[in-house]
């Protein structure tokens, strides 16, 4: 009983300790961006961004997990200049047998509707953490089923260089070639320091990118 108390305690200072470190680095980041040095900040964005690289391809994956109408509206154009011919958007499942979420396949349709994407199809994805490699996992499965060997990966731009980590260390053993389209919106590698909503969206990127490259992804496919 004592010992269970013991380690209880040792998880809990654990616990503190981490959010204390983070907090800190989140504090550092911020108060050192604003500073404004176009060098460093450019370098640190551009960390998270992937070498943008499309050719063509059987399907492109939106990455819609956080719902974002320019994903869409580039996935639109991607098919609509022939580099691919299906768009494929996961959606978390609701109920048994996984179904799309109503909620969230509503907003993916109104979305797709307005940017005039066709030939898109909801594949219903288990939000189980790590997410984003669960959600690969998933799609792999979808692709080595209908044996399709080349996708593209559009993805909102501060996330791309993790979803190209995950994605390529998850297909690439299947034989899937992998291409990654980021996408940028009113925030960028130049003026994200503009806003404290940019300085926390990198942050939050660059964490969850060292979080994926030196844990999640750790003693799988090496990364070249």
């Amino acid at each position: 009983m004592r010992f269970a108390v013991l380690e209880r305690r040792r998880g809990s200072r654990w616990w503190r300790t981490s959010w204390a470190l983070g907090g800190a680095l989140v504090a550092s980041l911020a108060a050192v961006a604003t500073w404004n040095t176009p060098t460093w900040t450019e370098q640190v964005s551009r960390s998270l961004v992937c070498e943008r690289s499309v050719g063509r391809s059987e399907l492109a994956v939106v990455e819609n997990f956080d719902p974002n109408y320019l994903l869409f509206e580039r996935a639109a154009a991607l098919l609509k200049a022939g580099f691919a011919s299906r768009v494929l958007v996961p959606t978390p499942v609701w109920g048994e047998p996984a179904k799309p979420n109503p909620v969230s396949q509503g907003i993916a349709e109104v979305m797709a509707r307005v940017a005039r994407l066709q030939e898109m199809e909801l594949i219903p994805i288990r939000t189980i953490e790590p997410i984003s490699l669960n959600a690969a996992l998933q799609i792999r499965d979808f692709l080595t089923k209908a044996q399709l060997r080349s996708v593209i990966v559009v993805t909102p731009g501060f996330r791309s260089q993790r979803s190209l980590r995950v994605y390529q260390t998850v297909l690439a053993p299947a034989g899937i070639k992998v291409y990654c389209v980021p996408v940028f919106g009113e925030r960028t590698a130049k003026n994200w320091t503009k806003t404290w909503h940019g300085i926390q969206d990198v942050t939050e990127q660059w964490l969850k990118l060292q979080y994926y490259r030196f844990y999640v992804l750790w003693g799988r496919l090496a990364y070249p």
